[in-house]
C-alpha cells in the first residue's frame, strides 16, 4: 500500500475546499462512479480528485476497489472535520446575506422518514411557505435514525430536525411539536390476520417473530409483553416490507399503515392494547444563530403543532 508522505505543515487553500466537496459527494453517494451526476464528472476524474487531496492531506482517505468504496479512519476523521468546516462556510455566508439584509447560505434539515403521509402535519406547506420567504437559501433535507438526527445536528450536519427524541441533549432546544401514534400490525399471510379479535391475547403476540426499530434499545415492550425480535430496521419503509412479508409483526405509524389496511394487505392488533405515542420535537442548537434556519423553524412551527399539539 503506498504511503502519502506527511506534509510538514498545513494551511488550507480554495483547491482543498473544491477537492473537499468532492470527497463529501463520494461519501454522500457511497462511491466513485454514483457520484459522477452528483458532480458532473468521470469516475476516472473523480479518482484523480481524491488522490490529489490524499497528496495535499498526506494521508489515505478511502479503500477503493472490487470490494466497493470506503472511508480509512483517517478518512472518517477528515470528513467528519470537512462538515463541520462547510456548516461554518455556510453560516458565514447567511451572516453576510444578513448584513446585506437578505437570506442566503445553506440551511440542513433532516427529519425521519414516513413523514410524507402525514397529511395532517402539513409539511408541504410548511416547506413551500419557507421558499417564498428565502427564495435564495439551498434547502437540505435528509432522512435518518432519531439518534443519528440527534448526533448530526450536536455536530453540526444539521441546522434543524423533527424526530422523536427521547432524552433531549443539554446543548439542544427541544420543543415537542405533535404526538404520532403507532399501533401493532400483521401481513394478509399472516396466521393472525383472519383471527377473530375476541381470540387475540396480549400473550399470543410473544410467539410471534418482531420487527422491531433498531434505535428503541431500552423498549420492555407493552403491557408486559416481550416480543420476540427476529429482526431489526430504523426506517418505517423496511418494517413494512418486513410487516407485509406475513412473518413478521411490527409497530408502525397508523398514518403510513392506513392505505395497506384500506387496501386489505395489513391489519392493526389490539389496537386499545398494543398501541403507543410517539412524541415529536422540533429541535435545534441552543447555540444556533443562522437567520435561514430561524426562517424554517418558524415556518415549521406555523403548520406543525402551533398551540395544543396535535395527535395523528
Amino acid at each position: 500500500m503506498a504511503r502519502h508522505p506527511k506534509p510538514r505543515g498545513f494551511n488550507l487553500a480554495d483547491v482543498d475546499v473544491r477537492l473537499l466537496r468532492v470527497l463529501q459527494a463520494v461519501v454522500r453517494n457511497r462511491g466513485f462512479a454514483a457520484a459522477q451526476s452528483d458532480l458532473g464528472l468521470s469516475a476516472a476524474t473523480i479518482s484523480n480528485h481524491i488522490a490529489r487531496l490524499e497528496v495535499r492531506l498526506g494521508v489515505r482517505l478511502c479503500e477503493r476497489g472490487r470490494r466497493g468504496f470506503s472511508l480509512t479512519e483517517d478518512g472518517m476523521r477528515i470528513h467528519e472535520a470537512s462538515l463541520t468546516l462547510f456548516r461554518s462556510i455556510d453560516n458565514f455566508s447567511g451572516i453576510v446575506g444578513s448584513v446585506r439584509g437578505e437570506l442566503t447560505g445553506q440551511v440542513h434539515f433532516g427529519t425521519v422518514d414516513a413523514m410524507y403521509t402525514n397529511s395532517g402535519l402539513a409539511l408541504h406547506e410548511a416547506l413551500g411557505r419557507f421558499h417564498d420567504l428565502a427564495p435564495k437559501v439551498m434547502l437540505n433535507i435528509e432522512t435518518a435514525s432519531p439518534q443519528l438526527l440527534q448526533q448530526r445536528l450536536l455536530d453540526g450536519r444539521y441546522f434543524l430536525i423533527l424526530t422523536p427524541i427521547d432524552a433531549p441533549h443539554a446543548h439542544i432546544n427541544a420543543v415537542p411539536v405533535f404526538e404520532e401514534t403507532q399501533e401493532l400490525y400483521c401481513g394478509r399471510t399472516h396466521p393472525l390476520f383472519d383471527q377473530p379479535a375476541a381470540k387475540i391475547r396480549p400473550a399470543t403476540l410473544a410467539g410471534y417473530a418482531y420487527a422491531a426499530r433498531s434505535y428503541m434499545t431500552n423498549w420492555t415492550g407493552l403491557k408486559g409483553i416481550s416480543f420476540r425480535s427476529a429482526a431489526l430496521t430504523a426506517h418505517m419503509e423496511s418494517l413494512a416490507m418486513l410487516v407485509l412479508s406475513g412473518k413478521y409483526l411490527g409497530h408502525l405509524p397508523v398514518h403510513y399503515a392506513d392505505s395497506w389496511v384500506r387496501q386489505g394487505h395489513m391489519r392493526s392488533l389490539l389496537p386499545h392494547e398494543m398501541s403507543y405515542v410517539d412524541t415529536f420535537y422540533l429541535a435545534h442548537l441552543a447555540s444556533e444563530k443562522n437567520r435561514a434556519m430561524s426562517t424554517l423553524y418558524d415556518c415549521l412551527r406555523s403548520h406543525i403543532g402551533e398551540g395544543r399539539m396535535p395527535r395523528y
